[in-house]
């Protein structure tokens, strides 16, 4: 029995099969995402999604879907599922679907008429390839297939409508057409592994929505264009491939290329490989950078979100994880600019606006060297000295250390930590001054980065540097011990003082390698999470009784940020709060650590099927929002389980 799988009844019930959604990418930045039925219902959803250098390397929808119709006795019957206004649905193949697993690829059985058929899907890796590959079961009679594709060549965040600058024509190529709709956009290969007959059509479909994004208050209708359609005769036992790519294929070669590609994938048959076929996804390699993709559909690279998912992510390879490290590490340190890491944007054009990102980096080179890593300091070293030293003589954004060796960040209308949803403008969880987090990670990165330098003798770095750790550590027990609540406060400013909101950044504070909280005092820290932050699926970002707790992420853009980080729940929370309790109860804290972490197999068969969202609402029964599948969620539950079964399997 497959470990993914979903029967007839889920999914003919649309409310249930439209919410579970199916992600492949090519490792180099094309991505093909549907629901698990076929249908579209997102704008980013799309069976070829592929950057484009001609327009900033961002992702453009080209391919949206590909209707078959199986046409048997003089009867149409037509696999393919569209939304339209009023709750309309046609085609509605998803009635025909008999099995649908995903177990190696997402794979779908429709029985229609006489006819049996199986479905599958993939993309190539490192090449901007979609391939379909039809298998004729069962017919008592010859039959025909016709397909039919709808074209988008739009990008993933807007939308298209029928219009006169589209051109319309195609080309014909062996065994199929290639077509580009507008200058500037690669040409769409649409080839056969057999002679077909295309049939010139060519039409607008109108009004096409989208349900996701009228839920989150955004345009949901457009409209899609397809040249025509193919026709191909088939009997029982043919196999039919299709492949839509951004270059002509030699169509002999196609059934053989997608057996090949199937036979190198790791099957999803357990919680573990589900994890590892996931982390292999965020990784984009592209113009000689290894860049890590912070979450799918909609996220780029951003660089806290690298440096917190890459010891994860890495987990995940069998082999050559430590030349993972190097390239993601190298491409980001080829990024620094005044000591700081981008926060996200294209290559060409990134925002620095992160006081996190940098230190998160000293953190990461941390975990390179627990793996095996040994030349972190030939390396990294320079790096690290430069984020040192703009930290501590100042930076962008007010990024600076004080006098009391404490980092003090700040900007009008920016928000510089990890919580940094802006609504018109106006930061929802600014949180200027001294924060507990940022605080806690430059303490672990000073006495990381001495540490090293005494090993090399760098006694320049040294006698700089040396005097550092102990005033930090005096200086924030001054500015964040709070007697009163047996906690640290979360941030400090000169305007308002202690902020004393019970929020998860404290935990990291307990689970770095260098801290500064005593056992008794990580152990305070580790209770009141527990107690008012731990879900089944993360930690919330603020705690139920603080009358700013929002415990559902729905509505508009502005309501959901709003909720975003007072109490929305956020999986990659579970990486400090099990590390802080595994180091601080050791033995008698395996068995709860491995509840929470083994916990999350729940949702495998949910949202993103066959990894972890971006958050989850705070309020039971924590129902998955955001992204569909998110690099440090998965990193991070990787990294504690790593830690579960090395570190800790024998206590």
């Amino acid at each position: 029995m497959s470990y993914i799988k979903f029967d007839k009844g889920q999914v003919v019930n649309l409310e249930y099969s439209l919410k579970r959604e199916v992600l492949r990418t090519n490792r180099a930045g094309s991505y093909s995402c549907t629901t698990i039925v076929g249908c579209n219902t997102r704008k980013y959803h799309g069976l070829l999604v592929c950057p484009v250098d001609a327009f900033g390397g961002e992702r453009h929808v080209l391919l949206s879907s590909l209707d078959v119709t199986v046409v048997n006795n003089d009867r149409s019957f037509n696999t393919g599922i569209r939304k339209y206004k009023g709750d309309y649905y046609s085609p509605k193949g998803h009635k025909y679907i008999e099995e649908l697993e995903m177990e190696t690829i997402p794979s779908r059985i429709y029985r229609v008429g006489g006819v049996r058929l199986r479905h599958e899907r993939l993309l190539v890796h490192y090449e901007e390839q979609y391939i379909a590959r039809i298998t004729i079961l069962e017919a008592s009679e010859p039959m025909k297939l016709q397909f039919r594709p709808f074209l988008a060549f739009r990008n993933i965040h807007e939308l298209t409508h029928a219009n006169l600058a589209a051109n319309t024509k195609v080309e014909y190529i062996q065994n199929g057409i290639k077509t580009k709709l507008y200058e500037g956009f690669p040409e769409l290969h649409i080839q056969f592994s057999a002679p077909v007959d295309f049939v010139p059509v060519p039409d607008w479909y109108l009004g096409v929505e989208y349900i996701e994004e009228q839920l989150r208050g955004y345009d949901y209708s457009e409209d899609l264009f397809t040249p025509g359609f193919f026709e191909v005769e088939a009997k029982e036992g043919d196999v039919i491939v299709v492949s839509a790519s951004t270059r002509e294929e030699k169509p002999s070669g196609l059934k053989a290329k997608f057996t090949k590609t199937v036979n190198g994938k790791i099957p999803r048959n357990c919680f573990i490989n589900c994890l590892r076929n996931a982390a292999q996804q965020f990784i984009e390699k592209r113009h000689g950078k290894t860049l890590i993709v912070a979450g799918y559909p909609w996220f780029g690279s951003w660089g806290r979100d690298t440096f917190i998912a890459l010891p994860g992510l890495a987990l995940a390879r069998a082999k050559n994880n430590l030349q993972l490290y190097r390239e993601v590490l190298d491409t980001q340190v080829g990024r620094m600019k005044e000591g700081l890491f981008p926060n996200m944007g294209s290559l060409d054009n990134a925002a620095y606006n992160s006081v996190d990102a940098p230190l998160w980096f000293f953190w990461s080179v941390q975990q390179y060297l627990e793996k095996g890593g040994t030349d972190a300091w030939d390396r990294y070293g320079d790096a690290m000295k430069a984020v040192i030293y703009s930290y501590r003589d100042g930076t962008a954004f007010n990024i600076q250390m004080r006098d009391n060796g404490l980092i003090y960040a700040g900007a009008p209308g920016k928000a510089l930590t990890w919580m940094d949803a802006v609504v018109n403008g106006i930061p929802v969880t600014q949180r200027k001054g001294y924060d507990v987090e940022i605080n806690a990670l430059w303490y672990n990165a000073v006495c990381f980065v001495l540490d090293l330098a005494r090993l090399v003798k760098d006694r320049k770095f040294i006698k700089e540097s040396e005097h550092l750790p102990e005033l930090i550590k005096a200086s924030f027990r001054e500015v964040f011990c709070d007697i009163q609540h047996g906690y640290p406060a979360d941030y400090v400013n000169d305007e308002e003082g202690k902020n004393t909101f019970v929020r998860p950044n404290m935990v990291i504070a307990v689970s770095l390698p260098y801290s500064m909280l005593s056992k008794e005092e990580m152990q305070r820290v580790l209770e009141v999470a527990d107690r008012e932050l731990v879900t089944p699926r993360g930690l919330r970002t603020l705690s139920p009784g603080n009358p700013l707790y929002k415990g559902t992420y729905k509505g508009n853009q502005e309501e959901r940020d709003k909720a975003y980080h007072n109490g929305t729940v956020w999986p990659w929370l579970f990486g400090p709060f099990c590390e802080g309790w595994l180091k601080v109860y050791g033995k008698q804290g395996v068995q709860k650590i491995r509840k929470l972490i083994y916990g999350l197999e729940e949702v495998m068969s949910e949202h993103g099927v066959s990894t972890i969202s971006e958050i989850y609402d705070g309020d039971p029964p924590h129902a998955p929002n955001g992204a569909i599948s998110q690099a440090w969620s998965v990193g991070e539950v990787l990294r504690i389980i790593d830690l579960l079964e090395n570190k800790y399997a024998n206590l």
